[in-house]
């Protein structure tokens, strides 16, 4: 446990350092009459993500946390089938986007998480599978201004009918 906390650290850190830099490509400061560059949220969202790994890195060095102190394995038999079984739907929910789309993608992740992994009702499930991806969709669609994939031309008839909503 120890070790993988101090390799988890160092790994975040080394991800935070390349987003900063390549964040860097974009103005990330304060542009006048338009507001913050396009490298902004990035560079500081990194650099916040920066800070965090320096501070678990002190406190494994000090051994303040029960993580730094611990000679356990890091993974249990439990932590394992939990590892595979979110993984493996997050590889499903990668290889859905070009097919059905990021929210279709997303509403089938939901699905499988809420019910089969969490337990939860139908009720609760389909309720949050179908209102996310679609909170979603307004928010990047119509706010942001951020087009996501819409995967094959099968999803289309669905997206016309938002799209109607929206404009």
């Amino acid at each position: 446990m120890r070790l993988a906390e101090i390799v988890t650290a160092g790994v975040l850190a080394l991800l935070s350092i390349y987003l900063m830099w390549k964040s860097t490509e974009l103005n990330v400061g304060y542009i006048t009459g338009e507001g913050p560059g396009g490298g902004a949220w990035p560079f500081w969202l990194a650099g916040i993500m920066l800070i965090c790994t320096v501070l678990i890195a002190v406190n494994w060095y000090r051994q303040t946390s029960p993580p730094s102190r611990s000679a356990e394995p890091l993974l249990d038999g439990y932590g394992k089938r939990t590892l595979v079984l979110v993984g493996g739907g997050l590889l499903g929910f990668i290889a859905l986007i070009n097919i059905i789309s990021m929210y279709g993608a997303m509403a089938v992740f939901l699905l499988y998480y809420l019910r089969f992994l969490g337990r939860h009702s139908w009720t609760l499930t389909l309720i949050l599978s179908t209102a996310i991806p679609i909170g979603f969709f307004f928010f990047f669609e119509a706010l942001m201004r951020i087009t996501l994939p819409k995967g094959m031309k099968f999803t289309e008839p669905f997206y016309n009918f938002l799209y109607s909503i929206i404009y």
